[in-house]
């Protein structure tokens, strides 16, 4: 699972007034969430039994298949990372010490559903992989970037150059 989240996106959301980058990856063997607020980042791993156990806990009146709660899940934090609005379920974040609890109240099969992510502080090697790496990778090629549009700049200022030196008159 934490293979196939790193070739996620990050998306910035909103609880409250506080802004998060996160990114998560659904699969049927279970999801793994990560989410930071730049000083912090923190990860929850979850396989089909824990799903099924927190469920159980979580939505007593709900019989609902771990897969069918997987998607269901999906569904409720893809428009959230996508930065819709979704009128049908509310999310909110409370700091715990040594993590974070993003809450999840919405609807499934017309009863209520609700879902809590307990992420912990995610281990160092992870914010690395993540999210030290990558940025600096993109860092490293606008970098690149730079270097090859201020040599291209150079060599049109030169070749401008040469044409008045030759006598030619310029338009611009």
């Amino acid at each position: 699972l934490e293979s196939s989240l790193l070739t996620q996106p990050w998306a910035s959301v909103c609880f409250g007034k506080s802004t998060f980058l996160a990114k998560v990856c659904f699969r049927d063997s279970g999801y793994v969430l990560l989410i930071s607020d730049l000083s912090n980042v923190w990860y929850e791993s979850a396989d089909t039994e824990a799903v099924g156990q927190r469920s159980k806990e979580l939505n007593k009146r709900l019989t609902v298949h771990v897969s069918s709660l997987l998607h269901h899940l999906s569904s409720l934090m893809s428009p959230l990372l996508a930065g819709e609005t979704d009128t049908t379920s509310s999310f909110s974040c409370h700091p715990v010490a040594g993590g974070l609890n993003l809450h999840l109240k919405s609807e499934l099969s017309g009863l209520p559903f609700y879902w809590n992510f307990h992420c912990c502080t995610a281990p160092p090697e992870m914010v690395s992989r993540h999210l030290l790496r990558p940025l600096i990778q993109m860092s490293l090629a606008l970098q690149y970037q730079v270097q090859e549009l201020t040599s291209l700049l150079l060599r049109k200022d030169a070749e401008i150059e040469d044409y008045r030196e030759s006598g030619a008159t310029l338009s611009r």
